[in-house]
């Protein structure tokens, strides 16, 4: 397989987020329209692949609810009732094994991987964090990881306050060995892969119902609203991270993240914050 053809270029675009808005004590709304990108190969750890197929259920057949189009906020009331009558279905196999003792009345902080935490890219750099040889059809190829500014101390404070799990929409292969390197703590309790996403509508989805655990105790942050799309009122969304140093969000979300942590459930947490 030549490498153009592993390597996908997607131009930037906007996607706009309606559910939620915070304003965290800052002029910078981290739940405002944001500019997406993509600059990886899609074989290996593309969150979204494009195309025209369209798949409205789970790979065993059954149908999956898709979350109501909405604008603007959304009162605690009207936000119960969608979770309740929408997706608050518990697969008889769940993704996640039994909660561990120390993480008991925790809540579960899934966490992605390309562009929230880090970017990955096959050009050769002398400065990359991580260079991990990933093999690709017989033949050996490198990958150049960069590690988000603040990535350590967010990893660390989440690994205090959450059961935390990484969930992606890259092959293991790829995302497996990158994590070693990156989770120096064991932060991450498991570690979820494409083939764990519902592919739905031409996107890896990260279906939340399918965790194995109470959904009003499950949040999400991710770069893509595409990867929570079932599940928007369970998301924290945070900018795509390329290359630029004086990035500070992770940093930024880390007090956030501290409130959450000690709400009744997520959605009064995260009601709370984007009213405060």
């Amino acid at each position: 397989m030549e490498r153009a053809s592993i390597i996908r270029q997607v131009s930037r675009k906007e996607e706009h987020l309606s559910p939620l808005r915070w304003n965290p004590g800052s002029t910078r709304n981290l739940f405002v329209t944001k500019s997406r990108g993509r600059n990886i190969f899609c074989s290996l750890f593309c969150c979204c692949c494009f195309s025209n197929r369209n798949v409205d259920q789970f790979p065993d057949g059954s149908e999956h609810p898709v979350p109501p189009k909405e604008s603007g906020t959304i009162s605690k009331s009207n936000l119960l009732q969608v979770l309740q009558c929408q997706y608050s279905r518990i697969p008889d196999t769940c993704l996640l094994p039994e909660t561990e003792p120390q993480d008991e009345g925790r809540f579960c902080l899934v966490i992605d991987l390309d562009e929230t935490l880090i970017h990955s890219s096959f050009k050769p750099v002398n400065n990359a964090d991580f260079i991990v040889p990933v093999e690709i059809e017989g033949m050996t190829q490198q990958v150049y990881v960069f590690k988000r500014p603040y990535v350590d101390e967010f990893l660390q404070r989440m690994g205090e306050l959450f059961e935390c799990v990484l969930f992606t929409a890259s092959l293991a292969k790829y995302a497996d060995p990158v994590t070693d390197l990156l989770d120096k703590w064991g932060v991450f309790r498991a570690r979820l892969f494409r083939e764990s996403c519902v592919f739905h509508r031409g996107s890896y989805v990260k279906d939340l119902s399918r965790l194995g655990r109470d959904l009003n105790k499950i949040l999400i942050i991710d770069n893509s609203p595409a990867s929570y799309i079932f599940h928007p009122y369970n998301a924290v969304p945070v900018t795509s991270w390329f290359d630029d140093l004086s990035d500070t969000e992770l940093l930024t979300l880390i007090p956030a993240f501290e409130g959450l942590s000690q709400a009744e459930d997520v959605y009064t947490g995260l009601e709370r914050l984007n009213t405060s």
